[in-house]
Order: structure tokens, then C-alpha cells, then sequence
């Protein structure tokens, strides 16, 4: 439809061309907005604590028919992994290492892993093969036909690795962001008298709110440090379940400070504006590279939408003038 049908319509053409530029620079502003707006974790993290809440109240007096259901699938499970000797097989103890890592610290979780990880491959094989076989298509090659099997299985045995790898980085990072605040405390505690594992677990109780990975590894190494005969071996295992060059570098300290005797709070002190220099500087980087990242956005939206709002009406006014000397 060109200016002349639009005009023969009541249409001004200028104006289409403005709202049609008003309409796109809204939606990318939009879109630009919305990715570059900070999420606030809090507010849905207390919501799922007052859910929580709510589904155990409920279930004291409601019929636990889900929880049973759970328990028959589990004890399903272990019987398929003592049948197979999953538990006692070369893999599991990386797997175990790996899934506290990811925060999954519990047996059970060790029994799903290494079910789903025999599982699944078969699942998706033959669920595969069966899609295959029912929309498959005559002129397609047999190698595709074939390929797709094999590569469902191949994502049945990747998968479970890959959602622990995801579940770890992301707890990772939840970590590092939380490790000053939680230094911050540390030194505060050590500061007030506290020893070592009456600070962590005094940490742990206080930021469990705001941090519960940070709070969850420090109250069990609060614990390890009580009842195991070598603290340095609970240290260690904090080190295995995180491991941040963060945390090694607190553990290094922790064990320096009881090996030489040093001011456990200075040393404290300093890691904790380290790592508040280093967040600092990360987001610093992360808004240097703002601009370089804006500028694919900036020429696919929104500069197409300024030449057309500038040089569309002179475009426009030209095919008229032409379109006038032609006749």
C-alpha cells in the first residue's frame, strides 16, 4: 500500500509513520527496561517461607497421602539402587561430592541421582524411538531416523549431570555474594569473644534469612568443628562442599590464625573489604561493558526507527513530487 491509496483512504501517511516509530521505540525502551531491572529476592523467598508454613500447618492434621506416596517412591528407588549396587559403584562418591556441592546433601538425593542417571537414558530412548516410528517421515534419510534415538539417550545420561551443574553455579554464586556479609558478622562475633564455632553458628543463625546457603554451610561446619577430633578436617570439608577460591582463602586464614595464634578478627576484617573490593570492582566491569552491549540493541531498534522518523516524510514528499511530473 503506497502514500497515494493511504491518502485515498483518509489516511495521512505521516502519521502512520510516526505511530508505527512511536509504537517501536516504546516497545524497546520496554524491553530494555525490563532487562536491565534488579530482582529482588526477599520478597518471593518470604513468600515461599509463608507457603512453607501454611503446607505444614495443613499437613498436621490432613491425611499424609503425598508423603506416603514419596515414601513408596523412594523405597522403589533404593531397592533398584541396592539391586545394582549403585551405592557401593566408582561413581558415587564424585556424585555424592557433587550434589553437596549443589546443596543436596541428604542420601536419598545420592539414590535419585544414580537412578535417574541408569534411567533415563533408557526412558529416552525408547520414548525416542517410539516418536520416531509413529511421525516418521518416508522421505527422511535412515541416519536422521536412527540419530534420534541415540541422541535421547545421550540426553537422558546428560541431563541429571547438567541440573546439578546448573543447581551448583547458581548456588555458588549465591555464595559469593553473600560471603562479606557474613565475614562482616564473623568479625563481630570474633570481636565479642566468640569462639570459631560459636561465631559460624551465631552467622548461621543470623543470616538465614538473607543467605540460606551461606547459613547452611556454616552451621554444619559449626557442628563439624564440635565433634570432629581434627577441626582442620571440618574446614576442609566446607572447602569440598564450596568450592570459591573465597572460601579457600577463609579456610587458609582460619586455619593460620589457630596454627600462629593471630588476631582472628583482623585477619577477618581484611578478607571481608577484599571481597567487598572485588564485588565492587565485578559491578564496575558489568557496567563498563553496558554500552558495547547496547549498541546491537541501539542499531536493530531503535536507529532504523529515527531514520524512518526523519527521512521518512522527505521520502514520502519526493515519491509525490515524482509521482506528480510523471503524469
Amino acid at each position: 500500500m503506497n502514500a497515494d491509496s493511504l491518502l485515498g483512504l483518509g489516511i495521512d501517511p505521516e502519521f502512520v509513520i510516526t505511530l508505527t516509530a512511536a509504537l517501536a521505540a516504546f516497545g524497546a525502551v520496554c524491553a530494555v527496561w525490563s532487562g536491565l531491572l534488579a530482582k529482588d529476592p526477599m520478597g518471593n523467598r518470604a513468600k515461599r517461607l509463608s507457603e512453607r508454613r501454611s503446607e505444614l500447618k495443613a499437613g498436621m492434621a490432613a491425611p499424609k497421602r503425598s508423603s506416603h506416596r514419596k515414601v513408596q517412591a523412594m523405597g522403589l528407588m533404593r531397592r533398584i539402587a541396592d539391586q545394582f549396587n549403585l551405592l557401593r559403584s566408582g561413581t558415587a562418591i564424585n556424585a555424592s561430592q557433587k550434589l553437596a556441592q549443589a546443596g543436596w546433601r541428604s542420601k536419598d538425593a545420592l539414590v535419585v541421582f544414580l537412578v535417574l542417571k541408569m534411567i533415563l537414558p533408557i526412558v529416552f530412548g525408547l520414548g525416542t524411538y517410539l516418536i520416531v516410528g509413529l511421525i516418521a517421515n518416508e522421505n527422511a534419510s535412515p541416519l536422521v531416523n536412527n540419530m534420534l534415538p541415540v541422541l535421547g539417550v545421550a540426553l537422558g545420561a546428560w541431563g541429571p549431570n547438567l541440573m546439578v551443574k546448573n543447581a551448583t553455579t547458581k548456588r555458588m554464586k549465591t555464595l559469593q555474594k553473600g560471603l562479606p556479609d557474613a565475614l562482616d558478622l564473623l568479625v563481630i562475633c570474633a570481636e565479642a569473644g566468640l569462639a570459631l564455632d560459636a561465631a559460624m553458628n551465631r552467622v548461621a543463625s543470623e543470616m538465614e534469612k538473607s543467605c540460606p546457603e551461606i547459613a547452611s554451610e556454616f552451621g554444619l561446619t559449626a557442628i563439624e568443628l564440635g565433634f570432629l577430633p581434627d577441626r582442620r578436617q571440618a574446614l576442609d570439608n566446607l572447602t569440598n562442599r564450596c568450592p570459591l577460591s573465597s572460601i579457600r582463602g577463609v579456610v587458609n586464614t582460619l586455619l593460620q590464625t589457630e596454627k600462629y595464634g593471630t588476631p582472628l578478627a583482623n585477619a577477618l576484617r581484611v578478607l571481608s573489604a577484599e571481597f567487598r573490593s572485588d564485588r565492587m570492582l565485578a559491578a564496575e566491569a558489568k557496567a563498563a561493558r553496558l554500552p558495547a552491549v547496547l549498541t546491537v540493541p541501539m542499531m536493530l531498534f531503535i536507529l532504523p526507527v529515527v531514520f524512518i522518523v526523519l527521512i521518512g516524510p522527505a521520502v514520502l514528499r519526493t515519491m509525490d513530487a515524482l509521482g506528480g511530473l510523471s503524469l
